[in-house]
């Protein structure tokens, strides 16, 4: 089979599509024939060797993550045999293939008629969205601001605050037509965060202060966006798109402001119960056309290097997904 790695650190020219022996499901596992596979941002930081990604250390040559809709194809021993046949999704640290093998209980079951972008988001990017939210505990009529609104994680972000009863959505992109595009998916105010008085418009445009900010860009957007939440806001911080993962000195909080840190990893392994009951929850939004992913652009897997070049440019609206 076809896989996209790369042997050494660089640019998008140096992911190579290799070909290898097709993968054999173990026990508990399930082989997964490709349809789509949405891309991961943090995969072209990986692959530059930026300094966070020791926070993800593999050794050379590294596949590249991704989020897999597929059909199943075959199963390992102990596992279900009826899971054969059956279309799923899953996060995969190793998904950019033509087959993938996963872990059978981290199989997410696509309900029939959802569209694959939908599909695609159900094992780690929606999850991440509601996740964030709940760090952040969202109450109903509080306010919230969404950076990087129109990424992957942030324009689904903007649809479930307002499904949870946020009253004011901001959100914050480097572009008027990310701007735009956040606005479509439920954002009341938009705002771009290339503007050095950024935190000025969002004051006074919501003169209270902010209740909650979702904050995966770091460094100085992440120091500064302390400025604008109100008495007992919260900041949750997720990622560091900015290259920076920054720092918050303590007396930046004593005017009565919190920032925690999420990470879906860790809130699964944390309370499996939770996480089961967010995804069914999270289903039920992407049946109703509640939660939908919006779809920048498809590309075959033998332009993923492309793929990484529209990640890195920034320019993308929503997701990008590869077929096979």
């Amino acid at each position: 089979m076809r896989k996209v790695r790369y042997h050494s650190y660089g640019g998008p020219e140096v992911l190579a599509l290799d070909e290898v022996p097709d993968p054999v499901p173990e026990a508990g596992q399930a082989l997964i024939r490709t349809d789509e596979i949405g891309a991961n941002f943090v995969d072209t930081q990986l692959r530059r060797g930026l300094a966070q990604a020791e926070l993800y250390s593999r050794p050379l040559p590294r596949p590249l993550t991704g989020d897999v809709v597929g059909t199943v194809e075959a199963v390992g021993p102990d596992t279900d045999p009826a899971l054969i046949g059956r279309q799923v999704a899953t996060m995969s640290e190793d998904a950019f293939c033509d087959l993938v093998v996963a872990d059978a209980r981290r199989l997410v079951p696509v309900p029939q008629g959802l569209d694959a972008g939908t599909a695609g988001v159900l094992p780690m990017v929606a999850p991440t969205a509601l996740g964030v939210l709940r760090a952040g505990r969202l109450a109903h009529g509080e306010t919230v601001l969404v950076h990087s609104a129109a990424g992957a994680v942030g324009h689904l972000a903007v649809q479930l605050a307002k499904t949870l009863g946020a009253a004011t959505v901001i959100a914050t992109a480097s572009t008027a037509a990310k701007l735009d595009f956040a606005r479509a998916h439920g954002a009341d105010i938009g705002v771009n965060y290339t503007d050095e008085d950024w935190p000025e418009q969002v004051r006074t445009a919501v003169p209270g202060g902010v209740d909650v900010v979702l904050d995966a860009v770091g460094g100085d957007i992440m120091r500064r966006s302390l400025d604008v939440l109100a008495p007992y806001g919260r900041l949750v911080t997720y990622g560091a798109a900015g290259g920076r993962l920054g720092s918050i000195p303590a007396p930046d909080l004593y005017a009565l402001r919190s920032v925690t840190g999420f990470s879906l990893m860790a809130a699964q392994a944390a309370d499996a119960g939770r996480a089961a009951k967010d995804l069914a929850e999270l289903t039920a939004y992407a049946v109703q056309g509640s939660l939908r992913a919006a779809v920048h652009a498809r590309l075959p897997l033998t332009e993923t290097a492309e793929v990484h070049r529209l990640l890195e440019g920034r320019a993308q609206l929503g997701r990008i997904l590869v077929v096979p």
